[in-house]
């Protein structure tokens, strides 16, 4: 997948290692289809990435992150199929940490 290409449908400035960093972060999840996208209508998925994402790689706190993942399903609502890399990069556009992850 070309995820540069997917990530430049919603923002111009694309930082390379952060995608690198992010894409590793995911690592296999990326090889099943179902597991590369994010629901944002499964509570059970988005407790996920506030859990692992948002805490874990960003630091966020918890009211922080639900801002931010809420923030991103609103940027890609016109997008059925969300991506988990662009979704990612734009949760860590949206808080301010894209060089934290390069």
């Amino acid at each position: 997948m070309d995820y540069k290409t997917d990530i430049a449908k919603y923002t111009a400035k694309i930082n390379d290692k952060a995608v690198d960093a992010i894409v590793k972060f995911c690592g296999i999840a990326l090889k099943s289809r179902d597991a590369s996208l994010v629901s944002c209508t499964d509570e059970a998925e988005v407790d996920r990435i506030r859990k692992g994402f948002a805490t874990k790689v960003l630091g966020l706190a918890a009211a922080e992150s639900d801002n931010v993942i809420k923030q991103v399903c609103e940027t890609m609502k016109a997008d059925r199929a969300k991506n988990r890399v662009t979704f990612y990069y734009l949760m860590a556009e949206a808080a301010g940490k894209i060089d934290a992850l390069a």
